[in-house]
């Protein structure tokens, strides 16, 4: 029987990792709950809105609500924050919560307290205690508590510095010596034994407000990153997926930034490898042995900002076109393709409307479509398609105007060019 996680707050790029990263294990059904609704709902079928803020009081109320009324044996926490809440209500709320002990969640989730528990161990930056230590500038000043680069600066002169204090005096603000150098991400995996299983460097080529979005493996200080990986290891015992990070000082040394007791988002990039962090986490939550076994070839990811859509439209056949549509300068649209796929095991008919002017029957051999369609009709006497459309309430997609504009003034469907194909997938 598969377990039902419950990831919150899912709409996070963590919470859409573990989408990405769970979605085809026969393990676990997800489903997903968010404080705000955002990029979640359109990504998680099974979504719960409207759950309170991790720190509101009747959060555990609802939150033990919900985990009774969606059967939901396992909760993933996908911000520090909430992995601290979640942690601390665990034993309460009767569930399995994916992460490392409180205690550990609760030091990862402040630099200062990380800094202390690693001092000595790993290089970290220079801390200074007000403006009066500074000995030179610029200084990089940021959150004790924080995620990406929100609230963070660097600043070059003691003004500049004065400033930033001032404009943040809800918080606690770490003054740090400035790093100019190259940064990497090292992900780790421990398991429930507190053994250290996997550990690779990875560099953050391209950053965007404080997330890598260009990243590839990466061999330089390697030797130091893994001792860096074992004593983190040993002092803190995190569980599960959990990274750090580091960056060159002046001397082009690294120097530790901060320790996370969860995978980060562009792990994704060892996922490509076959080191699934999110899945290897949820299987170690419930005692269940992992080993782990990478892959080992050149790989580079890239992110940018996706697309998804919701339309609420009723149909039961679609209609579609073969050239310069499905077929594209002779190659599979294998985005349509994976639509057309998607409508059939929604319960559609698919019905092929096509001039094509060689051998229909060699042309959907070769490109192996023939099993697609439940219906195939060539049209060849110059006839419009509109007097094929038969069957209702049906969608039609085809790359041309003329044959769009046709159909929907004729038949009053849903049009679709291959453009906008992505809107109903």
């Amino acid at each position: 029987m598969s377990k039902r996680i419950l990831v919150f707050p899912c709409g996070s790029e963590i919470g859409l990792e573990i989408h990405r990263a769970l979605r085809y294990s026969t393990h676990f059904d997800l489903v997903g709950a968010s404080s705000v609704d955002d990029h979640g709902r359109f990504v998680y079928e099974d979504y719960v809105g409207g759950l309170p803020y991790h720190n509101a009081p009747d959060f555990a109320s609802r939150l033990a609500e919900i985990i009774k009324t969606h059967r939901i044996d396992v909760v993933y926490p996908t911000m520090d924050a909430v992995a601290e809440t979640l942690q601390d209500l665990a034993e309460s709320l009767g569930v399995c919560v994916i992460g490392s002990r409180p205690e550990t969640t609760r030091i990862c989730a402040s630099k200062t307290l990380t800094y202390d528990a690693l001092d000595g161990l790993v290089a970290t930056p220079l801390r200074y205690r007000d403006l009066a230590e500074v000995p030179s500038y610029p200084v990089f000043i940021k959150p004790d508590r924080g995620y990406g680069s929100r609230h963070a600066a660097r600043a070059d002169h003691a003004q500049q510095a004065a400033t930033l204090l001032a404009r943040h005096q809800d918080r606690d603000m770490l003054i740090l010596e400035y790093l100019p150098g190259r940064e990497w991400t090292i992900d780790c995996f421990s398991d429930r034994h507190g053994s250290l299983l996997f550990h690779a460097a990875r560099g953050r080529d391209r950053v965007s407000n404080g997330i890598s979005v260009n990243t590839s493996p990466s061999t330089e200080f390697i030797e130091l990153f893994a001792d860096w990986a074992g004593a983190i290891n040993q002092r803190l015992r995190p569980r599960g997926a959990w990274f750090f990070q580091a960056k060159l000082d002046h001397a082009g040394q690294p120097r530790l930034l901060e320790v996370a007791a969860r995978f980060a988002g562009s792990s994704a990039l060892q996922r490509g490898l076959g080191v699934n962090l999110p899945l290897l986490s949820a299987f170690d939550a419930l005692d269940w042995p992992v080993s782990i076994a990478a892959n080992d070839y050149p790989i580079e990811l890239d992110r940018a900002l996706d697309n998804r859509f919701r339309i609420r439209l009723d149909y039961r056949h679609v209609y579609v076109d073969l050239d310069d549509c499905l077929l594209i300068k002779g190659r599979i649209n294998t985005a349509l393709l994976a639509f057309l796929y998607k409508a059939i095991d929604d319960g559609c008919t698919i019905t092929l409307l096509t001039r094509h002017e060689e051998n229909l029957n060699e042309t959907l051999r070769r490109t192996r479509l023939e099993s697609v369609f439940d219906r195939i009709v060539h049209i060849t006497d110059g006839g419009p398609k509109a007097d094929h459309i038969d069957r209702l309430p049906a969608i039609f997609i085809d790359d041309s105007f003329r044959e769009r504009e046709a159909v929907a003034r004729q038949r009053g469907i849903p049009v679709f060019s291959p453009d906008m194909v992505e809107a109903l997938s």
